[in-house]
Order: structure tokens, then C-alpha cells, then sequence
């Protein structure tokens, strides 16, 4: 019954200051609203920039590192001989790679892991020639990885399973050579390697760079182009369940086979630490912008409890204990904040709509923000919490008010 009195006098407060109020409910509103957008923003510039990054790159790479010379002298030794560390010239590769992937394999995180093998080319047409890298990997693997059907033009990649002298190249390299599915190339290797091959299909990233230089063949063939055996191999690609733990688990399959394991973000570190800096920088904005809203909201129930000293003594007078009045005006903070919160997040829906349907073109498509349901809660949460807090400072002053002391004045 007390609840019910104290929930009729806030609404009697929140109606009689429509002005204030409504000033109020208007700041939640934007500050709920730009909180949602912008880190829903944050969120999909993250998502693209991961789905462009593994469109390219496995979430952990294990090739051989490159070994620096040490010093000539022995560390024991009284004194100590400074050289110049240089790289010392090593094959680079996986030594008994079948064995290498049966461990990495056996690893419960791991969903995909296949050899492959880079190798600098040169494409031929006539007079035409353009550099380039070529990839040898295993074609249907290799497409569970990177979704290289995703961006194909023209042919399949199980016309590069089906063809063992079959290439996959990049529109840039289609464009500027002239060439369509089903045409004949020649590609030479760094090793004098001349080979024919047969365009088998045509993809296109919207990466200009990666289409005007990028080919894939099959394993033997990049193994040929290098003059090399069955069991050369430069890198073995791994993707697990979650990219997240990339870093973790590099380390758990460095260990286990002795070669470097670089994941995903390790490898593009500056770009990572980009996206760090502007997730700081739009949590900052946003949160400052629900403070301020919040400093609105108390601002306006400090001035109501100035206004209705009175009206609070008289309260407290006829049986109205501290805590109705705490209750008062809490509940008409938290009735503005609920109607801030509900227009803030139906205006951050009509923003968020509109902005992900503006295409600009590239390899991003349309703008890189949708709906994501956790920041739609992480904003509504924040919001409710912020009014609350609003509230129940202005709301504990009051709940000080001695009425004798103001029947007196």
C-alpha cells in the first residue's frame, strides 16, 4: 500500500515538471542512443577488419623463424667477442611436416590445419609480366579456411582440385594480362622454373593489392616452380574454435613442435593496437556523454526536491518515513530513465539501420555496423544504473528534510 502512495506522488512530480522532465528524459535518450551506435560501430569495424584479415590469413601460422649468427666466443669465457648478429642462411622449412601436422592435429582446439608453400613469381602473357606470390595449398582446404568461393568471378575451386596444373588469380592480374577462365599462362619461379598453366578461375577481395599479385596453385605445383620434393613445405596454416585464443594457443604449439607459431594478431600487432586506441577513445565519448545525461537527470531532481521541501516535510509529518522518500524519487528517476532508455535504443536502432545499408564501396561493402544484441544490453543496463544513481543522491538529501525546522521558516 506505502509503495503504491510513493509511486502516485512520483508520477504527480514527474507530471507537474513536464519541462524539466522531458529535458531530462531527451538527455538519456541521446547519451543511451550514441552509447549504443558508437560502440555497435566499434564492434563492426572489429568484425570486418577479422573477416578481411582471415579472408588472406590463417589464425596461427607455424613456419621456421630465421636463426641471428651468436657470438664466436663461448659466454664462459673471461671476455666476450661483439659481433654483428646476422641471419644465418638456413632452408627455411618444415622438417617433417606430415609428423608436424599429426601434432598440431591432435590439439582439441585445432579445426583445420593444412601445409602450404609460398613461393615469388613472375607471371607471363606475351610481352606482359607482372610479380607476384604464388600459394600451394590444398584447394578444398585451403577454402574451408580463407572462403575463397566467397569471392570468385569466374570458375570454382574445385575446378584447381580437379586440375593439377590449374591456377587461381586475382582480377588484377586477369585485367591487366587480358585473361579469362580457361586461357593459358606461363609463370616463372625465383629458381629459372618456367611452367604453363591453365586458369582454372578468377577471384576478386576488393584488396587491390592481394588481387594484382596474388595467385593459388596446388602443392606439387608450387613445390615444382621451386625445384623442390613432396615434402617441402614453408608454412602450415591453423584456424581453431575460437581466434580469440589464437595467442594462447601459438604458444601451447610452439612449444610442442619447436617452430614459431605466430597467431592472427601478433601479425597485424599495429593494426591491433590501432583498433586498441579507438575502442578507448569511443568508450571514453560514450561514457562521457551518459554522465553528462546523468548530471541532467540529477541536476533536475535536485531542483524538485528544492521545489517540494514543503511538500517532503509534510510528507515526513503525517508518517512518511525516510525511505518513502527515497522511494519517491527514485522511482521518478527511474521512470525517466526507462523512458530515455526505450527512445534511446529505438533511435539507436533507426541510426544503426540507415548507417549499415550506406555502401562505400572497397573491400568493406556497405558500412561495417549491425544490430549486436550485447551492446544493445550493455546500453540499456548502463543506462538504468546511471539514472538510478541519479536519482537516489537527490533522493537521500530529501530523505534528510527535518519538517520542524521548515514548518519554522
Amino acid at each position: 500500500m506505502a509503495n503504491s502512495i510513493n509511486r502516485k506522488i512520483a508520477t504527480t512530480y514527474f507530471i507537474s515538471g513536464r519541462k524539466m522532465t522531458t529535458v531530462a528524459i531527451v538527455g538519456v535518450l541521446l547519451g543511451i542512443s550514441i552509447f549504443i551506435f558508437m560502440n555497435s560501430l566499434s564492434a563492426g569495424f572489429d568484425r570486418q577488419s577479422s573477416e578481411s584479415f582471415f579472408k588472406t590469413t590463417a589464425h596461427i601460422r607455424i613456419y621456421k623463424d630465421d636463426v641471428l649468427s651468436a657470438p664466436l666466443q663461448p659466454e664462459n669465457e673471461s671476455s666476450v667477442l661483439i659481433v654483428n648478429p646476422k641471419v644465418v642462411p638456413t632452408k627455411n622449412t618444415i622438417e617433417n611436416p606430415n609428423e608436424i601436422l599429426a601434432l598440431v592435429r591432435q590439439n582439441e582446439d585445432v579445426v583445420l590445419a593444412f601445409p602450404q608453400v609460398n613461393t615469388p613469381v613472375f607471371y607471363n602473357n606475351g610481352e606482359s609480366q607482372i610479380a607476384g606470390t604464388t600459394i600451394g595449398f590444398p584447394p578444398m582446404e585451403g577454402n574451408q579456411m580463407y572462403k575463397i568461393e566467397s569471392f570468385m568471378v569466374q570458375g570454382a575451386i574445385q575446378n584447381l582440385e580437379m586440375n593439377r596444373n590449374g591456377i587461381l588469380i586475382g582480377s588484377g592480374i586477369a585485367e591487366r594480362m587480358n585473361l579469362n577462365t580457361g586461357d593459358n599462362m606461363n609463370i616463372t619461379s625465383s629458381k629459372g622454373v618456367n611452367l604453363n598453366l591453365t586458369v582454372v578461375g578468377i577471384f576478386q577481395t576488393n584488396n587491390s593489392k592481394e588481387d594484382k599479385t596474388k595467385s593459388y596453385v596446388n602443392v606439387a605445383v608450387a613445390q615444382q616452380l621451386l625445384r623442390e620434393g613432396n615434402t617441402y613445405i614453408t608454412d602450415i596454416n591453423v584456424n581453431v574454435k575460437d581466434p580469440n585464443q589464437a595467442p594462447d594457443i601459438a604458444a601451447d604449439l610452439s612449444k610442442l613442435t619447436g617452430y614459431k607459431a605466430e597467431d592472427w594478431k601478433a601479425a597485424n600487432a599495429s593494426y591491433m593496437a590501432a583498433s586498441r586506441m579507438r575502442k578507448i577513445v569511443i568508450t571514453f565519448i560514450s561514457f562521457t556523454l551518459l554522465i553528462v545525461s546523468c548530471f541532467g537527470i540529477y541536476n533536475i531532481l535536485n531542483m524538485t526536491v528544492s521545489q517540494k521541501i514543503n511538500d517532503i516535510a509534510i510528507l515526513k509529518a503525517i508518517g512518511f518515513n525516510g525511505k518513502d522518500v527515497v522511494r519517491i524519487f527514485v522511482y521518478q528517476a527511474l521512470t525517466i530513465g526507462m523512458i530515455g532508455v526505450v527512445l534511446g535504443v529505438g533511435f539507436a536502432m533507426i541510426l544503426v539501420n540507415i548507417l549499415s545499408h550506406v555502401y562505400i564501396g572497397g573491400d568493406i561493402g556497405n558500412f561495417p555496423i549491425r544490430f549486436e544484441p550485447f551492446v544493445f544490453l550493455k546500453g540499456i543496463s548502463i543506462g538504468f544504473v546511471i539514472t538510478f544513481l541519479a536519482g537516489y543522491v537527490p533522493a537521500r538529501k530529501a530523505a534528510k528534510v527535518d519538517p520542524v525546522s521548515i514548518f519554522r521558516k
